[in-house]
């Protein structure tokens, strides 16, 4: 222990400080040797601590260590005396050098330290926020720790020495902020006497030294900025090399995931929630106009600005068609950014997937979207409104949701429609309205500022620039054409333009050359900007430049808005679910909420049921129908060109030859013909009958329209098999060719058959008859009508020709020219002028009603004839030709409603039940004729209910998501 004051305290004092600079220690003043107190009041003043270099404060601590511990005692006489007093003022010049070598010392330690800490906060910010990917890290990953093979991860990662030089060179900051230090000390007040008692080489010494230090001051601080531009570089190409050395990490850990390591299913990610959400508020059309103003970002600019290019370098492949100086982008682009292992694009509407890493699948994507453009186009237009949905996911690709614009254009060119310009700018406005919409101004750098038509249009959608992002692309150009290059620092600082915007970036996209790569382009970008003296001046930041940070900032700014209003966005979605739900149970209490979708496949039901019921028809209906109508069909011609001639000839072997060869001819040319037509006609009103007999079983009407359609189309589709014509024909001669009637009942079944036939035929023509002399005599008195005098004429000639048929009974079915002239004679004998024509006509009609009634009367004594016709007993009066025709006829008809009953059952209901099917199915998947066909306020109300609830749902989905990852 030393006392307090002594001279060894002293001492001890000065070897505590030789032996631990740079620690912190200080003894009170007062407890100082009055010596050291001395020499601390002299130097605690305004001490210059380049008054003693460094070189001669090294020498002094050299000699220090040195020092015997113990004081050489003095010479005798005055020369000890001036000894001692030389070696006090050695010793105080020594102690005060050492004192002044400790604050230097502790000065520097102590400014070394802060600019280390500093500068590691520094890097430390600027390192990128990697909590948004530990969705891509499951909670498998630790269990899978055993498996992976963690050495291979360990080579992977760069070695100590490369990061080491990433670090900054300590010695080199001390050594500057020393000399800095010096400098701004250089320029304070030494101490008068501290310089009286400097020698004169010392003097000059300092002088120069603090001469050549002011010269090289400038030097200095241009070395310290490159130094710093290239730590940065550095640091950024690092920071690149194990980005996509952990790509490749997190993209072996999906992989495996896929390869079914563990069994839990990869939840779906917070950016493709969201991109639902938006897809189906795209498709949305609210009767309440329910506003879509969810975030995403809006890409807008000028025509050929570099619009593609930069969503491109987001996305991180070529992915949108190209073209020189033309309008590529006719319709917005919904772009679905996320990450993923595989660098993949995927439409909405598809489920193909376009390998981006593969030229020829970016081809076929680039292709894809052109047609899908050119397609959206209405005829007649340039630009459509339609938006085209597209996701790329592939690894470290920021999450965000972009929609491409079309260019903006000033003036309209050859082969555009006229209002091009006007319906660019509406969709523009449509997107940019949106008050939670990221505006992303793209501005070309390579042309003039004023020649700028979007930022008047961004600065009237957003004119405080609250969430404009404004980026100024083909930089290189700029640089190269400007003469000012001040004006770049003037545009990026939002100083050129009228426009405000959150953020200001400059991008260089490549040379202009479609056939770049994406790799390429980064690194000439990277490239442009280290070189640039852009940056080097410092008229840039280097947080302004380069597509990455554009990246990462504009997605920053993407979640925070999103984070700031989908809460409220999925407020407004439940009030407006509120009001649809309340609309449907004030007017539809008592049914089903069933939208469009859900409707048509009830409809498509009742339709495929009424179809099948067509097949629970009895054979005995349709062949009852079919024989029926058949007859309806034929009766015409077999009375008029069949019956009739061969009757009238009055011959047995005469009337059979006849009947054979026009039966014949009917058979071969008409009579299949007939037939299927009339089967075909069966079907259709059947059909019919069972879609309208189900409608009155409480069917709903709003499926009316539906069900009309879908008749209609698969009749109109139905084409009856030809190749059973051939069949028929055969069928139906065999038929006819027949004359043995085997029994009574079908020989009496004939003759009903054919009385029947004649009677209806007799009471045609007698209609007819009457229809042509007009109302007789009882009508005339009880309903007070008066035939016309056409009627009275024909009445006459009725009457003339009447007597001519009961003089003559047998007279045959054409009148005699002599006669036609005799009845005219007779009648203009009465006064009554008649022409010839009307006389034959009149003849046709009352011969036919006398032959008819012989007919029917003959027709009676066939009915005792069976006897005779079995036996071939040849009676004139019994010849019963008439009946065996009809007979035949008859025949023809089952055998032929048998035939056509056969083929509908077993083929034709079938065929129409697969027509039906394949017509219901083209109209479920055109949506726009389903739209057509299932109307009404009730269908749009349960539509809007459908959307909102999906809506809302996926909304919620999403907050909670959203909540989970902060």
């Amino acid at each position: 222990m030393f006392r307090v004051g002594s001279k060894a305290a002293c001492l001890a004092c000065r070897n505590l400080v030789s032996t631990n600079m740079g620690v912190r220690f200080r003894v009170p003043l007062q407890k100082l040797h009055p010596l050291s107190r001395a020499i601390h009041h002299r130097y605690s003043g305004n001490t210059n601590p380049q008054r003693a270099p460094h070189r001669t404060a090294a020498r002094y601590f050299t000699s220090m260590s040195r020092l015997p511990m113990r004081q050489p005692k003095p010479s005798p006489g005055s020369g000890g005396r001036n000894y001692q007093q030389q070696r006090g003022f050695w010793v105080a010049r020594l102690a005060a050098r050492l004192l002044k070598l400790r604050y230097i010392l502790l000065g520097t330690a102590v400014g070394g330290g802060y600019t280390a800490k500093k500068t590691y906060e520094e890097w430390k910010d600027m390192f990128p926020d990697l909590s948004e990917y530990n969705w891509v890290i499951p909670d498998f990953v630790w269990e899978l720790s055993e498996q992976i093979d963690l050495d291979k991860i360990a080579k992977a990662l760069p070695e100590m020495e490369e990061i080491a030089k990433l670090l900054p060179d300590f010695d080199k900051i001390g050594e500057n902020f020393t000399f800095l230090k010096s400098l701004l000390s250089s320029e304070t007040t030494s101490d008068p006497q501290l310089k009286a008692t400097d020698t004169p080489t010392t003097v000059m010494q300092e002088s120069s030294e603090k001469q050549y230090k002011k010269s090289s001051d400038k030097e200095k601080i241009d070395q310290l900025q490159e130094e710093l531009l290239r730590t940065q570089l550095k640091y950024q190409r690092m920071l690149e090399r194990l980005e996509k050395e952990n790509k490749e990490l997190r993209k072996v850990v999906l992989q495996k995931d896929d390869k079914g390591i563990h069994q839990r299913k990869v939840k779906k990610s917070l950016i493709d929630l969201y991109s639902e959400v938006l897809d189906i508020l795209s498709d949305y059309d609210s009767n309440y106009n329910t506003q879509d103003h969810l975030p995403r970002v809006v890409v807008v600019g000028d025509q050929s600005a570099g619009k593609t290019s930069v969503l491109e370098m987001i996305a991180q492949a070529r992915i949108f068609p190209r073209g020189s100086g033309e309008m590529m982008t006719r319709s917005p682009v919904k772009v679905t950014l996320s990450e993923g292992p595989h660098h993949v694009a995927m439409f909405k509407d598809s489920g193909r997937e376009f390998d981006l890493n593969k030229e020829e699948d970016l081809a076929a994507l680039r292709h894809e979207i052109e047609l899908r453009m050119r397609k959206s186009v209405k005829e007649g237009q340039t630009v459509s409104s339609e938006t085209i949905s597209l996701s790329v996911k592939g690894p470290g690709i920021q999450r965000m949701v972009l929609v491409d614009l079309p260019g903006v254009i000033s003036t309209v060119t050859t082969g555009m429609a006229t209002d091009t310009k006007e319906t660019i700018f509406s969709i523009s406005k449509a997107y940019m309205q949106n008050p939670n919409a990221i505006i992303l101004c793209i501005q070309d750098g390579s042309v003039d500022a004023e020649r700028s038509i979007v930022t008047d249009l961004v600065s009237q959608m957003d004119p405080q620039g609250k969430r404009t992002i404004f980026v100024l692309t083909k930089v290189d150009l700029a640089e190269k054409n400007l003469a000012s290059p001040s004006r770049i620092q003037q545009i990026v600082e939002g100083k050129l333009f009228p426009m405000k915007a959150l953020g200001y970036f400059a991008v260089v996209t490549g040379k202009g050359s479609s056939a770049e790569s994406i790799d390429s382009i980064k690194d000439y970008e990277e490239d442009f900007f280290q070189n640039s003296r852009l940056l080097r001046e410092g008229m840039l930041k280097a947080h302004q430049v380069t597509t990455k940070n554009l990246s990462l900032a504009v997605s920053d700014c993407f979640w925070k808005m999103v984070r700031e209003s989908v809460e409220q966005q999925a407020d407004v979605f439940k009030a407006s679910r509120f009001n649809l739900e309340t609309e449907w149970k004030n007017n539809y209490p008592r049914l089903r909420e069933l939208d469009r979708n859900e409707l048509y496949e009830k409809a498509k039901n009742e339709i495929l049921d009424e179809v099948i019921s067509l097949s629970q028809v009895t054979p005995q209906h349709w062949e009852s129908i079919l024989q029926k109508k058949l007859w309806e069909r034929v009766s015409t011609h077999v009375i008029e060109n069949i019956y009739l001639p061969a009757a009238q000839t009055m011959d047995s072997g005469t009337f059979n030859t006849t009947v054979d060869i026009k039966l014949k001819q009917w058979t071969d040319k008409q009579l299949p013909h007939k037939a299927l037509e009339v089967a075909w006609e069966t079907l259709q009103e059947e059909f019919a009958r069972f879609m309208a007999e189900y409608k009155g079983k409480d069917q709903d009407d709003i499926f009316d329209k539906l069900k009309e359609a879908v008749k209609d189309e698969s009749i109109k589709r139905h084409k009856w098999n030809e190749r059973a014509m051939d069949s028929l024909r055969v069928i139906q001669h065999n038929a006819l060719e027949d004359r043995s009637i085997t029994d009574k009942p079908q020989w009496d079944a004939a003759i009903q058959f054919m009385e029947e036939t004649l009677q209806s035929r007799l009471k045609d023509t007698e209609s007819v008859i009457r229809d042509m002399v007009g109302p007789d005599w009882k009508e005339r008195w009880m309903n007070w009508k008066n035939r016309s005098p056409e009627q009275h004429i024909r009445n006459e000639t009725k009457n003339e020709l009447e007597r001519l048929l009961k003089l003559h009974d047998e007279h045959t079915a054409y009148l005699a020219n002599d006669e036609v002239t005799t009845v005219r004679k007779n009648l203009e004998a009465r006064g009554v002028e008649v022409d010839p024509i009307l006389i034959k006509d009149t003849w046709h009609q009352l011969y036919r009603r006398h032959f008819l009634q012989k007919a029917l009367s003959h027709c009676n004594l066939c009915k005792r004839g069976f006897y005779y016709y079995q036996r071939h007993f040849v009676d004139s009066e019994l010849e019963c030709n008439d009946v065996v025709l009809f007979w035949r006829i008859q025949r023809m008809l089952g055998i032929t409603a048998n035939t056509l009953r056969q083929q509908l059952t077993n083929t034709e209901v079938r065929r129409l039940e697969k027509n039906v099917k394949e017509v219901l199915e083209d109209i479920g998947e055109d949506s726009e004729k389903k739209t057509q066909l299932i109307t009404g306020r009730r269908v749009q109300l349960a539509e809007d209910l459908k959307k909102v609830r999906e809506i809302q749902e996926k909304l919620e989905a999403f907050i909670e998501a959203l909540h989970k990852e902060k």
